[in-house]
């Protein structure tokens, strides 16, 4: 039978439990008051982006995104790991590993070879994702720093089935980055529809995958700050979804009319 509460984590420092979960609180009301947000109106970059809408002065785009997602994803949540947490056990190496293999993609390659529509964007864009960057990473990696797994996590069945997720969804959202930056290569005047494998099916496989790879990442941790991470991913994804799918349908006339925006033939 398994442990419902395979870990051990804190036991010893009441001050660092309460700092943990008052923050995962936080981190549920933060995720709640964006998809209230964006559900109302779009983020306003890229293809939502209007020339009458103000976020701020203008930056460059890669090292903007790159500061936002690489400082809090791969900086931040490497020292909090090392310097603060104590638990160096398997299960804690291999989350810390696949955390990485996801922030060194998203924030130092994918800017960097992206084409995107505008070599700048508004500085509150990259802004708006660095605060909640640094808080889920922070909270990622207090908890695989600080979360000493039962012996044998590795064969506990939620284990194994979250790192098969996370990789799933790791692959389908590297696929459809691939084949947005191809899309865009070959076309030079704007936005056009994308087609193959999972675009066949919805608007948008890269915010697909990513929802696949947080909610194995939840899974597999087995943890609260690992859960309201993977909300607030949905937050921003299904929002964002809809709001792409709709822009879609309204650019292109003959778009797929049988194509949902998120999750494959639900939504």
């Amino acid at each position: 039978m398994l442990n419902a509460l395979p870990w051990t984590a804190f036991e010893h420092d009441k001050v660092h439990f309460w700092i943990h979960y008052g923050l995962c609180a936080f981190g549920f009301l933060l995720a709640v008051i964006t998809f209230i947000s964006q559900t109302t109106k779009p983020a306003p970059y890229g293809r939502h982006h209007k020339s009458d809408q103000s976020c701020g002065p203008m930056v460059h785009q890669r090292i903007a995104h790159t500061i936002s997602d690489a400082t809090p994803g791969v900086l931040l949540f490497s020292l909090v790991f090392f310097l603060y947490g104590t638990e160096r056990e398997y299960p804690n190496i291999i989350f810390f590993c696949l955390w990485l293999c996801h922030y060194i993609h998203r924030g130092i390659i994918h800017p960097w070879i992206m084409k995107y529509s505008s070599p700048t964007t508004p500085l509150g864009i990259p802004l708006g994702g660095l605060f909640p960057n640094l808080l889920y990473s922070f909270l990622n990696a207090d908890w695989i720093g600080s979360a000493n797994y039962d012996p044998g996590y590795y064969k506990d069945p939620r284990f194994i089935i979250g790192i098969v997720v996370f990789i799933t969804g790791y692959i389908i959202n590297r696929y459809a980055d691939i084949a947005l930056c191809k899309l865009r290569a070959n076309n030079s005047i704007g936005y056009s529809i994308p087609h193959g494998c999972l675009f066949n099916m919805i608007s948008c496989p890269n915010y697909f995958g990513e929802m696949l790879e947080w909610f194995g990442w939840a899974l597999g941790t087995w943890s609260l700050a690992g859960t309201v991470w993977w909300l607030f991913s949905c937050a921003t994804f299904v929002p964002r979804a809809r709001h792409n799918h709709q822009w879609y349908k309204e650019q292109f006339p003959d778009y797929p009319e049988n194509r949902k925006a998120l999750i494959p033939l639900l939504y």
